[in-house]
């Protein structure tokens, strides 16, 4: 099953198997214009235009970045979305879990497919900006866990002194 039909996943928990779809964002979604809109402000509202790296609505579509939701039902979980930064380069960006699904494995979840999808489309390395503040831990405990690795700024621009980078190397498919 490609990402364009819809990508089921099952998540299992101690205490229950779940069924989560993951499948492409629809931009005009409200519940995912809504998530996206509370991430953009959460992350971004107290930082300086010229580290402002952040994919909002205003700058949605954008041919090198692709979103997509993850549904838990009929209810949107979480969304993400993976950029293009080169032919072999991708970005993890704007991984964000709705606040009812909280410590469901979301993030784990999406982190898992947006992986695989680099994997897909080529790309030998992956890489992600997050924060350094304490509200941040858990993000950054989630994606050492995954293999990400702490590295220098892949940026143009200048980075946000309140920012890590991350990579990892991909194994081709």
């Amino acid at each position: 099953m490609t990402a364009d039909t819809g990508y089921p996943l099952i998540h299992k928990t101690k205490k229950e198997q779940k069924t989560m779809e993951i499948k492409l964002a629809d931009l005009d979604y409200p519940p995912f214009v809504r998530l996206i809109e509370e991430h953009t402000k959460d992350m971004y509202e107290d930082v300086p235009e010229e580290y402002d790296t952040a994919i909002n609505m205003e700058n949605l579509p954008d041919e090198n970045v692709t979103f997509w939701s993850v549904f838990d039902g009929d209810q949107l979980a979480g969304c993400g979305a993976l950029k293009e930064l080169g032919a072999t380069h991708g970005e993890i960006k704007s991984i964000k879990t709705h606040p009812d699904h909280l410590q469901k494995g979301v993030a784990s979840l999406l982190m898992d497919f947006l992986t695989q999808e680099a994997q897909r489309r080529g790309y030998t390395r992956l890489s992600l900006e997050t924060g350094t503040t304490d509200d941040f831990i858990p993000a950054r405990a989630l994606y050492e866990k995954l293999g990400f690795t702490y590295c220098e700024s892949y940026l143009d621009g200048p980075a946000d002194p309140e920012s890590v980078f991350m990579t990892k190397v991909l194994d081709p498919l």
